[in-house]
């Protein structure tokens, strides 16, 4: 009776730390919407909102890793239960670091605002990329809550079509600058603001790796497909 007893409250635990790291990532999903739109309609207001309420998104990691950590002293978990707290951890880093990113991307609104260059700027080029990252941040939570593998490795080989989108803004910008040198500066914030939504997608494919690794304990970070702790040979 003891060790059901046992059994439950860590299950409870569990699921207490699985909310809170939707709870994060929704707020981070959030986040990143506002952002795209104050890029989309020149919005101070919603940049703002957006650098503000990033404090929120820190808060969260905090506690998400100190219930984590007392959780793994006091439980000891093993197997699919450890993998499941570690994973737990690392998708929260990446929901913190996907925060940064998006409060880079209000920043970088804000300073092309004031710039006073923003409407001449090819702006809109991002739009597929920060729809993508939008979508691949969303899609990599739900495959997490729900442990689809399918989906995880979906979102991994879809993290190419966001590095694509980049690295065609890059050259656009490029020849943009080159016709009109006076909008470097600018279009350098603008530069910054597209590596951002770039490395979203990038946190978004981690979190579909660490689905992977709960689900099957085969880590495929690099590229990888081998169970979780095995030796390369």
């Amino acid at each position: 009776m003891g060790d059901k007893h046992i059994s439950s409250q860590f299950d409870n635990e569990l699921n207490s730390i699985s909310a809170k790291v939707m709870e994060m990532g929704g707020l981070v999903e959030s986040q990143l919407r506002n952002a795209i739109y104050a890029l989309n309609e020149f919005s101070v207001e919603a940049a703002d909102q957006v650098v503000e309420r990033e404090r929120a998104v820190n808060a969260l990691e905090v506690e998400i890793d100190h219930d984590v950590s007392s959780t793994i002293g006091r439980r000891q978990p093993t197997a699919r239960d450890l993998r499941m707290l570690l994973a737990m951890s690392k998708i929260t880093a990446n929901l913190e670091r996907a925060g940064d990113e998006v409060a880079r991307i209000a920043r970088m609104v804000k300073l092309i605002i004031d710039s006073g260059a923003g409407r001449s700027l090819p702006c809109s080029e991002l739009r597929v990329a920060s729809e993508l990252a939008s979508a691949l941040l969303r899609r990599s939570l739900d495959a997490f809550a729900r442990l689809d593998t399918d989906v995880a490795r979906a979102i991994i080989k879809a993290d190419d079509d966001i590095d694509r989108e980049y690295d065609g803004f890059l050259r656009k910008l490029i020849t943009y600058i080159m016709e009109d040198p006076r909008a470097i500066s600018p279009s350098l914030n603008l530069l910054f603001l597209a590596k951002a939504i770039e490395r979203v997608g990038d946190h978004a494919k981690n979190i579909a790796e660490s689905t992977i690794y709960v689900a099957e304990g085969a880590d495929v970070r690099h590229g990888a497909d081998k169970p979780a702790g095995a030796v390369a040979q």
